[in-house]
Formats: C-alpha cells, sequence, structure tokens
C-alpha cells in the first residue's frame, strides 16, 4: 500500500515538474492578441482589472509574511480596487518592501511565469498559480472578494484538472500574456488620477513618506519594472 501510494506520488511531481510541448506560433500569438483585447478598451479592462488586484494585493500579503509582517486580511472591491492590511513596524524595510510590492508584483508574476512556459513548465504553472489563490482565499475578508476568488481559483482548478494539454497551454499563455501587459497600465492610471488631485493616498504616496524619496521616483520604479517585465517576458514567450 504503501509502495503504490509512493510511486503514485512519485508520478505526480513527475507530471507537474515535468516538460511539456510548446504550443504552436499561432497560438503564442492569439493569447497576446486576447490578453491586448482585454486590456486596451477601457470597458472590458473595467471587468479583467480584477484579476491584477488580485495579483497585486497578493503581492503585498505576500511580501508582508516574507518580512516578518502578521498579514490580517485582504479584501477585493467591485471597483477593482483592493485593501491588504498587516500588523508590524510602521516604518523600516518591512513596510516599504510591503508597499512596494502591489504595483510591481503582476508584471514580476508575468515575468516568472514566461520563464516557466519558455522551459516549457506549463503544468507546473498552474499547479504554482492555484495554489497561490486558494491560499489567498483563506485571507479574503469580504464576500466580492471570497467570489472573485472562487471564480478565479475556479477556473484554475477545471483547467489544470480536466482540459487538455493543448487548452492547458494556450490558457497559461493568456494568464502571463495579460500579467506582463495588464501590469503596465495600472501605474499609469494612478499617475494620472494624482495629477487630476485624487490617490492622495496612493501606493507612491505611502513609498514617498516611508523613504523621503520623492512620490515620482517610485512611479519611475513601477514604470521600470513593468516595462522590462513585458520585454523580457515577451521575448521568453515568442521564443519557439
Amino acid at each position: 500500500m504503501d509502495s503504490t501510494a509512493t510511486a503514485s506520488l512519485a508520478s505526480l511531481w513527475d507530471e507537474v515538474s515535468g516538460t511539456q510541448p510548446d504550443p504552436d506560433l499561432w497560438v503564442v500569438i492569439a493569447t497576446l492578441g486576447a490578453a491586448l483585447a482585454v486590456v486596451i478598451p477601457h470597458s472590458l479592462w473595467r471587468i479583467s482589472r480584477n484579476a491584477i488586484t488580485i495579483a497585486h494585493e497578493g503581492g503585498h500579503g505576500l511580501v508582508a509574511l516574507l518580512t516578518g509582517r502578521t498579514l490580517t486580511g485582504i479584501r477585493l472591491h467591485s471597483d477593482t480596487s483592493g485593501l491588504t492590511v498587516s500588523r508590524g513596524k510602521p516604518h523600516g524595510i518591512g513596510m516599504i518592501l510591503t508597499a512596494a510590492a502591489g504595483y510591481t508584483a503582476p508584471p514580476l508574476l508575468g515575468l516568472g511565469g514566461a520563464s516557466l512556459l519558455g522551459s516549457g513548465r506549463i503544468t507546473l504553472l498552474l499547479w504554482l498559480a492555484t495554489a497561490l489563490l486558494l491560499t489567498m482565499l483563506v485571507m479574503i475578508r469580504n464576500a466580492y472578494g471570497a467570489l472573485t476568488m472562487i471564480v478565479t481559483g475556479g477556473l484554475f482548478v477545471l483547467v489544470s484538472w480536466l482540459a487538455g494539454p493543448q487548452v492547458q497551454a494556450a490558457f497559461a499563455y493568456a494568464v502571463v500574456w495579460f500579467l506582463l501587459i495588464g501590469g503596465v497600465r495600472p501605474a499609469f492610471e494612478l499617475q494620472a488620477k494624482r495629477a487630476r488631485g485624487g490617490a492622495g493616498d496612493s501606493d507612491a504616496d505611502q513609498l514617498s513618506r516611508l523613504t523621503h524619496v520623492p512620490a515620482g521616483l517610485w512611479f519611475f520604479l513601477f514604470h521600470a519594472v513593468s516595462l522590462c517585465s513585458l520585454i523580457g517576458g515577451g521575448r521568453w514567450l515568442l521564443e519557439m
């Protein structure tokens, strides 16, 4: 019995950690087009931006934990805003890294995903994403956020367990393209909102107060990370 279970676990690990064939180039291009189609039009972006908010708030939460802070909860709102609350020192490197993680998380996740896809690890990417979403669900503290996480996580579970290799590949590439492209837009939107006198307590403003570095330099960092991730990740995805 034990040997059978061990063999099954070993087989499952081999499946998850192994490599899968690259999709055809037309699939990569089609998923790029699909990502652009849900990021560029404002009407669709208002809906799809919820997924970027998940990555944004998840970035805050993950870095808070990694820096020794106590994560108390995450909220996702229907206007695509979010809030991550953690306890710990209100200053210092842990707080700075936690605040900086939001706008940099989606493009960096996209870059990491592109690296996995570039090495043929489609299944591993899907399983890691599913695990992260299910873990984040535990920390959600409002109904809309829980519904959003259940729908998103459920989609990943269905694709990971029930879809065929070609569908899994197309889905994985679409998700990574979306993170890379969708990760660019929020910082520009926030900067435009601040120019109109809004968003006075944005991540950039919090970082400015924490570090005494002008908010404009933090925006430069957000833009640099997102654009470099898009360029680097895009190259990995297009190298067949």
